[in-house]
């Protein structure tokens, strides 16, 4: 989907499809035929864009064989799908039972890592749409913190990787034309686990080819306020290079049973659900009066919340699960949409974009209690679309024009 910001820019609105596993190249043909198509009908569209997830096999499937990408290209032009975006965050086995910690894997310290991100550039480049010159991609923010925290040889291998990355994008660009950048997405728990966190390692890499991808579920989770998170990218001259829409969970009064019990249906085995929550004497930062990151206390996952005394209760608590945007969880729970809210209104609402990239990406629908799980392709392909619905409805709200 294509809007049109005040100043004249584009703005390109797709949505993830890491929601739907896949790890082979027919896996991803059948997530265009069976999902993305239909998302697009139900939204009565002509086009739709998708943020393509691209795991390794189907990444390396696409490189050894130009038909093959070829074809794929024309697969999305047949179906009304356009690529602007790559989640290039996952590197395989997203949609296995058990994910947690695995999806961190290969870190910025891996040779592996830099030879798929670079992959998914060139193959972005060439997926691009013809009237469009400017690509995206996301990646992990460096590595889960440990044993990456406090070894400075690791750091060292992770600049030097996102060194030789961005040589590589400034070459692709001179042979293609297209201008392909990759944002580091802050995560609870990772290396990178705010936007103030970012700030220093990638002014250190010093190029304008890497930036920051915003989620605002990882934003809200940690606390963070949008206004002094963007601010200070900006002040520091970090590009966000897209934004991943998307809200946590929120329990405002977590030591109340019955708020116990209503978490506990989102404590899954699947994936990683960090949980945080801001001690009441550090709550002005969320007003913006500083950088909260440091008085924020936390959990690896839900259920090590729950069952243990690792964190206060007498503060909200939020975790990292990325619920639909359009149906927040029932009360006592809640979630951060304000957080999406205020953040988009700072990235698209001002005088030019701060981002031109936004990407729904709701990937927890089949983790979600299993009262609320879509039971069928049709149901999902719903619910993507109302999620659909809302980003879009936000974004005309904010002045910007839907186009055809």
């Amino acid at each position: 989907m294509r809007f049109r910001h005040p100043d004249g820019s584009t703005v390109h609105l797709a949505y993830c499809t890491n929601v739907h596993p896949a790890e082979t190249l027919d896996g991803v043909r059948a997530q265009l035929r069976d999902h993305c198509e239909p998302v697009r009908r139900r939204l009565g569209r002509d086009r739709l864009g998708i943020g393509l997830w691209l795991a390794r096999d189907a990444a390396r499937a696409l490189t050894d064989d130009p038909a093959e990408l070829r074809a794929l290209r024309a697969e999305l032009d047949s179906r009304g799908l356009e690529v602007v975006t790559l989640n290039g965050f996952p590197y395989e086995g997203f949609g296995t039972e058990e994910v947690k910690y695995r999806v961190y894997r290969p870190d910025w310290t891996e040779p592996d890592r830099l030879t798929h991100t670079t992959d998914l550039a060139r193959l972005l480049a060439a997926l691009l749409p013809d009237d469009v010159t400017e690509g995206s991609i996301s990646t992990l923010p460096l590595a889960w913190r440990t044993p990456y925290d406090g070894d400075p040889a690791a750091a060292r291998t992770a600049r030097a990787a996102f060194t030789t990355l961005a040589q590589r994008l400034d070459a692709l660009a001179e042979l293609t034309g297209k201008s392909i950048r990759v944002g580091l997405e802050p995560e609870p728990g990772c290396t990178v686990e705010t936007t103030a966190d970012a700030i220093a390692p990638l002014t250190g890499i010093g190029h304008d080819r890497i930036g920051i991808c915003v989620d605002t579920c990882h934003l809200a989770t940690s606390f963070e306020d949008p206004a002094t998170a963007l601010d200070a990218l900006a002040a520091a001259g970090i590009r966000v290079v897209k934004s991943q829409l998307s809200a946590a969970l929120h329990a405002e009064h977590p030591h109340l049973p019955e708020v116990r019990t209503a978490l506990s249906a989102f404590a899954e085995p699947r994936f990683l659900h960090q949980t945080r929550t801001l001690p009441r004497a550090l709550e002005q930062t969320r007003a913006g009066e500083g950088p909260p990151a440091a008085g924020l206390r936390g959990t690896d996952d839900l259920d090590e919340a729950l069952t243990g005394r690792a964190l206060p209760d007498s503060t909200p608590w939020r975790a990292h699960f990325h619920v639909p945007l359009h149906a927040p969880p029932a009360p006592p729970l809640t979630s951060t949409l304000p957080v999406l809210r205020d953040t988009l209104a700072r990235l698209v609402g001002g005088p030019a974009p701060l981002t031109r990239h936004l990407e729904v990406e709701t990937y927890t629908w089949q983790a979600l209690p299993a009262e609320l799980r879509p039971r069928t392709r049709g149901r999902l392909a719903d619910g993507i679309a109302a999620e659909l619905t809302l980003a879009r409805d936000l974004l005309v709200d904010l002045g910007l024009k839907e186009l055809p």
